[in-house]
């Protein structure tokens, strides 16, 4: 798992320290007045185009963040856009390419697959332990410069699960504790304004025949072999698979040599490219 601000810098090979040398700011909690209107505010937009930029006005009354964006799940394994209209990067590296199949790989994605409640996750609580070594972070997460990254699941219609994420970019420092309780607090809230805006989505059901499916596939290789692909691509190191597929560490060097022997491969890079072009 990444256990703090270092790991999560030292990702993209600088330390903390010279990319945030000033102190973490301590956000005050916003006054109950100023709260409530604001919260109203985004009440009266539901439904509107107004309403995204309302409720980011309330969320950073409880923390500041760069980006707000969110994606769509459904149940049988198909990502879509929910919102990206004001993303901070270009849009090929954080929806399209996400969209044509990288969502597989995204921690948030198996978060919600594994539990869709509704409430707060956050990304450095739930990744692998290797996630900042892998392809997808690095062209995800060290090309759009995000830092950290929460998110707020929301029940839509029709079972999809729909992710808004609230991200920190470039020299930002991470969401201190005191972020996460505020928003975590407030994810009731958050949850039950976003189900309200977001719970319809026009043509969602046009666009579901010719979206990719969540599957890694290759005529050479094991439904094992397949597996274990897809851990490597989603940051599981070899202890990590071990415990994942209870195996002996041994035996999943074995598995990765077969693999990368099968495709003709040296290494996770090519391995990307490979099942993620």
């Amino acid at each position: 798992m990444l256990d703090g601000p270092h790991d999560f810098h030292a990702c993209l090979g600088r330390p903390a320290a010279s990319m945030n040398p000033d102190p973490q700011p301590i956000v005050p909690t916003p006054s109950f007045d100023v709260w409530n209107a604001s919260l109203g505010s985004a009440a009266v937009a539901i439904g509107t185009r107004g309403f995204p930029d309302a409720l980011a006005a309330v969320l950073k009354l409880l923390a500041p963040f760069q980006m707000m964006n969110g994606f769509l799940y459904s149940r049988d394994g198909h990502a879509f856009d929910l919102y990206n209209e004001k993303i901070v990067a270009e849009r090929s590296v954080i929806v399209d390419r996400y969209l044509a199949g990288a969502f597989v790989l995204d921690p948030f994605y198996d978060a919600v697959r594994s539990d869709d409640s509704e409430r707060m996750i956050v990304m450095r609580d739930i990744a692998p332990d290797d996630f900042q070594q892998t392809e997808y972070y690095r062209l995800h997460y060290a090309t759009t410069r995000i830092v950290d990254e929460i998110g707020f699941v929301m029940w839509l219609e029709a079972g999809f699960i729909g992710v808004l994420s609230l991200s920190r970019t470039g020299t930002a420092p991470l969401f201190s504790q005191d972020d996460l309780q505020r928003l975590r607090a407030a994810a009731p809230v958050i949850c039950a304004f976003g189900e309200r805006h977001w719970f319809h989505v026009p043509g969602l059901s046009l666009n579901i025949e010719n979206a990719p499916p969540a599957r890694i596939e290759h005529p050479l290789l094991t439904r094992r072999e397949l597996e274990i692909v897809t851990l490597i691509l989603k940051g599981h190191s070899n202890l990590s698979l071990a415990a994942v597929l209870s195996l002996s560490p041994n035996t999943v060097k074995v598995h990765r040599r077969q693999i990368y022997s099968k495709l003709t491969i040296s290494s996770q890079a090519e391995l990307f490219r490979l099942f993620m072009a």
